[in-house]
Formats: structure tokens, sequence, C-alpha cells
């Protein structure tokens, strides 16, 4: 698929590759609309967009990648941070429910990590409720399941992330699904320059004058990044079943060691494990047990820190700490373990054995 793109030398930035993406996504997630970006932040910003999301106020989590919060700024609107719950890492519906207020335009849930939030169905009812959208963040999670339905599936929208670590991956890349044919058009505009381009045209084959309706950005993703998703897509069932055996044997052997805690995945829900997550008896000790697997050529890392506490939302909007405890002492004694598709059982036991020996 790869070569076939190479070799034809054409169609570079708009190949049929790409609708050819967007339709085994459409497919897969059972929804009638895809469109696809070239970063899953850029899909983010422009479904804000499509939404008309240019003002107000939205609630996200603080526990995400700094981009849930950004796009939210960069669309206009003014992020609401709200707590999430130790089960799935999702936002906690008693807290989100506190955070509703006439000012409120639509919930931004972030699956974390290859889980589906728990209380996903009760965010939905609760939007419906308060008559906002409902956008899901779904970078890490693309394939996992609540109660057999897809994540990114429940809200009018969701953004997938394709990015080198995630579930399937193009390099850099993201999408949008919806069923709505309206936010549709709108993100295909927004995604190159506001350009009207007709079924089976595009600016770079057509001679002729086109028109531009609204103002857009350059978020396409490359022909030949379509054709990676696409050949990653036809392996997904085989991805996921090498992620989930992977993580359960991590589950398997971490369980009983007292100074980690498992995030064990919930009996209604299928986890991909896009991240390895524990959570540390003694979070105290955190940085020195990187350092000590660093060491041992292991590399962890923290995901994440509370978007709230960085300087830009601290200045910008007077966050300080203790305004989200449990977001906050969660943040504080998570660790992610290294996971790969690659990882041999030896792999992942010589990790094991390195965290038993850091505590005897």
């Amino acid at each position: 698929m790869i070569n076939k793109v190479i070799k034809r030398g054409s169609d570079w930035a708009s190949g049929p590759e790409i609708n050819d993406f967007e339709n085994n996504l459409g497919q897969y997630l059972n929804k009638r609309y895809v469109v696809t970006f070239n970063s899953g932040t850029s899909a983010l910003h422009s479904v804000l967009l499509a939404h008309g999301l240019t003002s107000g106020e939205i609630i996200v989590p603080s526990f995400s990648f700094i981009s849930t919060a950004n796009c939210v700024i960069l669309a206009g609107s003014k992020p609401v941070f709200s707590e999430i719950e130790e089960k799935t890492l999702g936002l906690d519906i008693e807290f989100l429910k506190e955070k509703i207020n006439p000012k409120t335009k639509a919930i931004i849930p972030v699956h974390y990590g290859g889980k589906v939030c728990k209380d996903i169905k009760a965010i939905k009812e609760i939007a419906e409720d308060n008559n906002l959208y409902l956008i899901e963040d779904t970078a890490e999670s693309f394939g996992a399941k609540m109660n057999n339905k897809l994540a990114g599936t429940f809200g009018e929208s969701g953004m997938f992330s394709f990015c080198q670590n995630k579930i399937i991956t193009t390099g850099e890349g993201g999408a949008i699904c919806t069923d709505d044919e309206k936010i549709y058009q709108k993100l295909k505009l927004i995604r190159s320059h506001g350009r009207v381009e007709k079924k089976g045209e595009d600016y770079f084959s057509n001679i002729n004058e086109m028109e531009y309706i609204e103002i857009g950005y350059n978020y396409r993703m490359p022909t030949i990044n379509a054709a990676i998703g696409i050949s990653q897509l036809s392996k997904i069932d085989k991805i996921m079943k090498i992620r989930i055996e992977k993580g359960k044997f991590y589950d398997d052997k971490l369980k009983n060691i007292k100074q980690f805690q498992i995030i064990p995945e919930l009996k209604e829900s299928i986890t991909v494990y896009q991240l390895y997550s524990i959570f540390l008896k003694y979070p105290e000790d955190r940085l020195e047990i990187q350092n000590y697997l660093l060491e041992n050529g292991i590399y962890t890392k923290v995901y994440f820190y509370p978007i709230h506490l960085k300087s830009y939302y601290k200045e910008q909007f007077g966050y300080q700490g203790g305004d989200l405890p449990i977001t906050e002492k969660i943040s504080k004694k998570i660790l992610t373990l290294p996971m790969s598709l690659g990882f041999t059982q030896a792999d992942q036991n010589f990790i094991i054995d390195k965290l038993e020996k850091f505590y005897s």
C-alpha cells in the first residue's frame, strides 16, 4: 500500500487512500462520517469549531494531555476542569454536575490509556439533560468498549489520535467520527482552508478556480499516512489481542506486590492497554524508582501531570494546588510502565523483576 503511493508519484496530499481510510474507519466505528486530520490535536480543534464552540465554557478533566484543554482555548472557549474517579480515571459525574452553569456549552470526557470512562453513559445523560454537546477525547482508546459500545461513539463526535504510541498509528494523525452531516461538511472545510471541493475533485488536480467560503486551516492528513493507517486498521484485532495479553500479564504479575496497585479492568468493559499504568503505595518513591529503572534500561513516564497546575493555566485562570485534590493525588501516585507490541514475556518479567528489586 505504501509502496503504491510512493511509486504513483502524485496525490501526496489528497490521494484516494485518504477516502479509503476514512471509509474503513467509519465501517469499524459504525459511524456515517469520518474525517481524517494531521493530528489528534488538529482534529479536536476542528470539531470544536465545527460545533460552534467559540465562546462560553467547556468542562474537561485536568488529568489529560495538555492539548485537550489547549484546543478549547484555541477554539475561543474557556476550559473548566473537573475531577476524575479512580477506577478508569474518567470524569467523576458528581463533580461534573457541580461544574455545569449557564455558560457551559459542552463536555469533553477523556478515555484514559485504553479504557472507557466507566460513567460515559451517565455523562451522556447529563449532557443531554443540560442541552450540552458531548465530544469524546478518544486519543488513547481506539477499539476499547463499554457494554459492547466503542469509545468515541457515545457523543455527537469522537476524536481519535494515530500518533506513534497509539493503538493504531500513522506516525502522526487523527480523525473525527460523527453521524451529523452538517458537522462532517464543516470539518472538511476547516481541514482544508475553507475550500469547497466536490466529490472526486481536489485542489491539486483541478484546473478551475475553486471557492473558499470559510476560514480554514491546513490540517490535512498526508496520503502516505492514510496508507499506513489502512494497513494498521486491517490488523486491528491482532494488535488489540497482543496488547490485551500483555496488559493482563502485567496485571497478574503485579497484583500481589504490595507496593503497587493495579487499575483492574471493569467486567463490563474491554480495555486495550494503550498505556499500562499503576498506582504507587509510596508516591514519594516515584522519581527514585524512575531513575533506578532508567539505570537498568527501562523508560517510564508519568501520564499525566495535572494541566491546571501548568504555568499558563495558573497565570491565566488562577488555578493553584489544592483546587482538584483527587486529580492531584492520582497524578502524584501514578506511574506508566513500558508497553510494546514487540515485548516478550521475558521483557516484561525483566521490568517486573526490577520493580521488585527496588524495594528489596
